[in-house]
């Protein structure tokens, strides 16, 4: 496991979807939210931060690409608009003052792609591993 960003050119059931691209713009102009449960959210923007977590008491917003084996998950700030193409994470405050280990990584990285569906192994989140 590495990091590693690419583009989606399927649905999420794996068909291709319109005409051709028609899914990479959706995406384009959506951000992604994998719940701690392993659900998937898409979001249209512009959609703040705070619009996820205050559906979600007790709960945080991480950007995939912030996160680093040995360091505690940044939290994004409630007034930050959600970055299209991106996939965030919704985890437990309780979780906010650990520092990630690879195992913790890793299990992000599976919800995420089981999540996402066949598209998932294209669409793993960004993770830094030192």
């Amino acid at each position: 496991m590495g990091a590693c960003a690419s583009t989606p050119t399927r649905t999420r059931n794996g068909s291709r979807g319109g005409p051709a691209g028609s899914d990479l713009i959706r995406r384009a102009t959506s951000s992604i939210v994998i719940h701690v449960d392993g659900r998937m959210q898409e979001l249209k923007l512009p959609t703040q931060a705070k619009h996820i977590t205050s559906q979600n008491p007790n709960h945080f917003l991480c950007n995939s690409e912030t996160m680093s084996v040995g360091t505690c998950v940044p939290h994004v700030p409630e007034e930050e608009e959600l970055q299209p193409g991106q996939i965030y994470f919704l985890l437990p405050l309780s979780e906010a003052q650990k520092p990630l280990s690879l195992p913790d990584l890793c299990a992000l990285a599976i919800k995420a792609a089981s999540a996402l569906g066949k598209d998932g192994a294209r669409l793993t989140p960004k993770l830094n591993i030192h």
